[in-house]
């Protein structure tokens, strides 16, 4: 235990920027991997005007029409890996349709209220 204080340079600075050197931004992180996939995590509350259930239903739609010309161009080849990757293709396409028809549902589709219900 003693080592770790004899470790100290000096003795800890007092005020309000030594409180607040823990929050200080380290730029070698931020320019790293790890920190540009949080900082881009990020990026979804600072453009707050976008309509993002809409821009996500589009993400789904664009995945669909991909998948399905990619998967229609594989079975061309008449290959046994090629009728497996339009099979997985198929698959994907279903699982983006039915995330496309969930978003859709939820978040864009117009929400009856009580007083439409009467």
């Amino acid at each position: 235990m003693l080592s770790a204080l004899n470790r100290r340079d000096g003795p800890p600075e007092e005020g309000a920027a030594a409180g607040l050197q823990g929050f200080a931004v380290d730029k070698t992180f931020l320019s790293s991997l790890k920190g540009i996939l949080l900082e881009t995590e990020l990026y979804y509350q600072r453009f707050d005007r976008l309509n993002w259930p809409c821009l996500d239903f589009l993400r789904c739609i664009s995945a669909i029409i991909i998948f399905l010309v990619v998967s229609f161009a594989a079975v061309t080849s008449r290959d046994g890996a090629a009728i497996a990757a339009f099979v997985f293709g198929i698959i994907l396409v279903s699982v983006f349709a039915y995330d496309a028809f969930k978003i859709y549902q939820i978040e864009m589709a117009p929400r009856a209220t009580q007083g439409d219900q009467q």
